[in-house]
């Protein structure tokens, strides 16, 4: 098969698609002993150059694959299934996992891209400009330009611009990843366990990359969480026509009480606190997913009106890929760079395999620990502890798609996810951010409700006769869709790369 991109995180050659890994890097998916079937290593030298470069680490398109499959599944069927969206507040549910592991994939894809930089000025010049085209596209898509579904209308008023969003928190994170492989990696050959441990575990632990970069946005987050003073606020809130239930043109101030430090609650955190005074209410996301905590709906942990007495908090706005919580989130990114350096630097697949376990439980272990300690999961915030379990969570999920598809060399079953991820981006795209719905629901007959979008979802729940298993596997459906679009595109050599 082709080598593909790095559809997110960016090729370090526009010029040419080409694998992951060099030749001297490849991926021997057979046992070590070699036989007449499966020739020994030494023997990838005689092969001729194109069928070397055809060999690559299929799992890694499998993984980011699989994690846009889920966003597109929480994005579309969260609603009808509240168990799969995310948390309202604290904890973690299949969602929460979503977002990570995309930022976890993209360090791995970081630490391969750049892995050889015979210019490191043009590197970090290309690292920039891509990050800069993923933040733009991000303000576009996710800034109220696009109104998404149901709503034939489009355009912001850039004074309510939504700054910040998933796209910009990716731009971010693969920005300060590849700045620091770039300038503070030196991706010498490790020959022996030992060597690599020396190398590598000391290099996180000591070294100017984990040094500088991880572990002082960890510090400095945890400082700013913990210390910022947060004052009272108050927030505008548009009223509603008590009797006819309508938007009215009338405007409300709302006061909210603070005056505390470290908390970590929906109104007082230090992390809308940096938002609005960096950003500005009016830049914040306005349906925050505190909206779906108790306190605020009858229908918790979905989406409801309001409960008696509700606190003045849940009509406040708040930005879950908000500045501080993207900072931190940037660790992850972090955490499959040393992912990807094992890859790069151990050749056999057991020691592969132990130290990915190993990374992996000593992450996971750790973010309970740290929620014994007092630091909840929690997304919106992106804890310490939420970061350190979805990172473990992560690599476990890596190391057993390897396993199965680049060692065990059983692919078949996964090919629809790899498909998906050589093509990662335009499916987030036209997808997730809900473009190609809208374009399909502007033509519709009669009356905007009957288009081809919302008339197949309706017509599946009455099968069914439950919109909640008709939304399901409408969205499934819809999934399958994208994965054969993805095996088309890929088919006629056609990739989306920034």
């Amino acid at each position: 098969m082709e080598a593909t991109v790095v559809a997110i995180a960016g090729d370090g050659d526009d010029s040419e698609r080409r694998s992951l890994l060099a030749p001297t890097n490849e991926i021997h998916p057979y046992p070590e002993s070699p036989s007449l079937e499966h020739p020994p290593p030494d023997a990838a030298a005689a092969q001729p150059e194109q069928e070397r470069k055809s060999q690559r680490v299929a799992s890694l398109d499998v993984f980011r694959g699989f994690t846009v499959a889920m966003m597109i599944l929480v994005d579309d069927a969260g609603g009808a299934w509240p168990g799969i969206n995310h948390a309202p507040w604290f904890g973690v549910t299949v969602a929460d996992f979503v977002m990570p592991a995309f930022l976890f994939i993209i360090g791995v894809s970081v630490a391969l891209v750049f892995k050889k930089m015979p210019n490191k000025k043009a590197a970090t010049k290309k690292a920039a400009v891509r990050a800069i085209k993923l933040f733009v596209l991000g303000v576009i898509l996710q800034g109220g330009y696009v109104h998404g579904r149901h709503k034939l209308t489009y355009g912001v008023d850039v004074d309510h611009i939504r700054w910040l969003g998933v796209l910009q928190r990716i731009a971010i994170g693969y920005f300060l990843a590849a700045v620091s492989e770039i300038w503070l990696v030196n991706n010498n050959l490790v020959d022996s366990p030992l060597s690599f441990v020396r190398k590598y575990f000391m290099e996180w632990l000591v070294n100017k990359l984990i040094r500088i970069m991880a572990i002082l946005i960890t510090v400095l987050y945890v400082g700013l969480v913990f210390g910022l003073y947060v004052s009272n606020w108050e927030f505008k809130v548009q009223t509603t026509n008590s009797t006819f239930s309508v938007p009215s043109d009338e405007v409300e101030i709302k006061m909210i009480q603070c005056g505390v430090r470290g908390s970590l609650g929906p109104p007082c955190n230090a992390v809308g606190f940096v938002d609005r005074v960096l950003l500005g209410e009016n830049h914040l996301y306005k349906n925050p997913v505190y909206k779906r905590t108790k306190e605020c709906s009858i229908n918790s942990p979905d989406y409801g009106p309001l409960p008696p007495n509700a606190p003045d908090w849940c009509l406040a706005p708040f930005d879950p890929e908000g500045l501080l919580s993207t900072v931190m989130a940037a660790v992850s990114c972090f955490v499959g760079l040393h992912f990807g350096h094992v890859l790069i630097h151990c050749k056999d697949h057991s020691l592969r395999i132990v130290l990915w376990l190993l990374a992996s439980t000593v992450l996971t272990v750790s973010g309970f620990l740290l929620q014994l300690l007092g630091m909840p999961f929690s997304k919106p915030l992106y804890t310490v502890s939420y970061m350190l379990l979805t990172g473990g969570v992560s690599g476990f999920l890596l190391l057993l798609l390897y396993y199965i598809v680049d060692v065990v060399n059983f692919k078949k079953p996964f090919v629809l996810f790899q498909w998906m991820g050589m093509n990662a981006l335009v499916v987030y795209i036209l997808a997730a951010c809900e473009l190609f719905p809208v374009l399909i629901q502007g033509f519709y007959w009669r009356s905007p409700e009957n288009n081809l979008v919302d008339m197949t979802e309706y017509l599946l729940q009455m099968i069914f006769h439950s919109k909640r298993w008709g939304t399901l596997t409408f969205v499934l459906l819809e999934i399958i869709f994208w994965c054969l679009a993805a095996g088309f595109l890929h088919m006629k050599g056609i990739y989306l790369k920034l």
